[in-house]
């Protein structure tokens, strides 16, 4: 299977993504730590569910091979209307989606708002959702300081497989992403507060999601051993959300989906098949 790099401008904004083959439309949104993209996060995926639909993979503002851009006034707003549009500019219509930590959070508080961002058919959700505390592996992830060692310990928090913090193609695929001009500061803008602002960082911060307002069929995958979230969290969402199915991987941390492809790829097929026939 063939996967094409290709660009598309938004609003002025040079927007990378991914795409292969054909069909109903799947988009994956991308995780957001430093040196994240679509293909980082998707590689391991993309070619089993390209046999069955059109895979969009989209770089978020910022991020990949996007342009680094970061509104101060309107952070997350503006990265949810930039990828709206240009879902809009790829003319997909009603679309399943697949998300992974901050793609899928920004998904799954989109369905539940109700304001339509996303044309949502079906959704999963990898690492996603729920209370995000301010421990200690998230401060490791946050105080990435752009450097080869940094990448490693970074790796090495949100996986649980120590082999991928040793796999040295992958550490240097994933730091010269993140020290590509601008990829560093626009990463790290997100998280400047004023010191006249209450609240400093929503990390740690109750989540007020209202996941009973979610109507779409949701599948829920979790790494049991992700340092980034509190035991039991899928749970309590798998709990709350009307429509969804629950797959909690063992041995693996906060990117089930690349630490265990194969498991991952046939579970999102199988309810894929269920619930968004090709």
């Amino acid at each position: 299977m063939s996967t094409g790099s290709k660009t598309l401008i938004v609003d002025n904004i040079r927007t990378h993504y991914l795409e292969a083959g054909t069909g109903r439309p799947l988009v994956l949104l991308h995780s957001g730590e430093f040196g994240a993209s679509a293909e980082l996060s998707w590689g391991a995926s993309i070619d089993a569910l390209a046999e069955h639909y059109r895979v969009i993979a989209p770089d978020w503002l910022g991020f990949g091979g996007t342009d680094k851009v970061y509104d101060f006034v309107n952070g997350r707003p503006r990265r949810l209307q930039h990828m709206a549009r240009f879902l809009k500019a790829m003319d997909l219509g009603p679309a399943a989606f697949i998300g992974s930590s901050m793609g899928g959070s920004e998904l799954i508080r989109s369905v539940a708002e109700g304001k339509g961002t996303f044309d949502v058919s079906v959704m999963v959700l990898s690492s996603s959702g729920g209370f995000s505390p301010d421990n200690e592996a998230r401060r490791i992830i946050l105080n990435y300081d752009a450097t080869r060692e940094g990448m490693r310990t970074l790796i090495s928090t949100l996986f649980h497989d120590p082999k991928w913090a040793a796999d040295e193609d992958y550490v240097t695929k994933k730091y010269e992403v993140s020290i590509v001009p601008g990829a560093w500061e626009s990463l790290a803008a997100a998280r400047f507060r004023s010191p006249a602002v209450e609240v400093r960082s929503h990390f740690g911060q109750e989540d007020n999601t209202v996941y009973e307002n979610i109507t779409v069929p949701t599948l829920l995958v979790a790494g049991a051993e992700d340092p980034l979230r509190e035991r039991g969290y899928a749970a309590l969402m798998h709990d709350r959300i009307p429509d969804s199915t629950l797959r909690v991987y063992d041995d693996a941390g906060h990117f089930p989906h690349i630490e265990q492809p194969a498991r991952f790829n046939e579970d999102v097929l199988a309810f894929l098949n269920e619930r968004y026939p090709s």
